[in-house]
């Protein structure tokens, strides 16, 4: 190196000065993985990283684990408020479902009513109440819900 320009000496302090920043990086790097390796306690552990209620239910009993459970699985069943228009039939209440949806051409809202055969095996729904029901398998010709909880009673 006989010739010891300006620029030369540019580029050699550029070049030590990019050095330094990578090793100070590289220590910086391995700081940081050092930091994580510790091992925490095991209640450490459990706040740092939240555990779903089902899967510690599940490990904590294993034989449980393997029946289905109904609040495990996801629901896909339609679930529908209505009023009781009949209760004459036995085990049996006509429920009037009002659905409110937007006409396709014009946008005005329209009411649907839609009666469903209700399956009620107490006989505990009396015309006026208003009640929550349930999608369900085929129950009889007509009858496909089945009533889960009576919401308010008529007055």
């Amino acid at each position: 190196m006989a010739d010891e320009t300006p620029e030369n000496q540019e580029t050699d302090e550029a070049t030590e000065a990019a050095k330094a920043a990578a090793a100070d990086a590289a220590k910086a790097l391995e700081a940081i993985q050092a930091e994580a390796a510790i091992e925490l306690p095991a209640d450490d552990i459990e706040a740092a990283v939240p555990v779903p209620e089902t899967a510690t239910r599940a490990a904590a009993t294993p034989t449980q684990a393997a029946e289905p459970e109904d609040a495990g699985r996801a629901n896909r069943r339609k679930v529908r408020e209505g009023i009781v228009v009949s209760d004459a039939m036995t085990s049996t209440v006509v429920v009037a479902v009002v659905d409110r949806v937007r006409h396709p051409k014009y946008g005005k809202t329209v009411q649907r009513t839609k009666k469903l055969y209700v399956h009620d095996a107490e006989d505990t729904a009396k015309v006026g109440d208003r009640v929550r029901v349930q999608e369900t398998r085929p129950l009889s010709k007509l009858k496909r819900w089945r009533l889960t909880e009576v919401v308010e009673r008529a007055r």
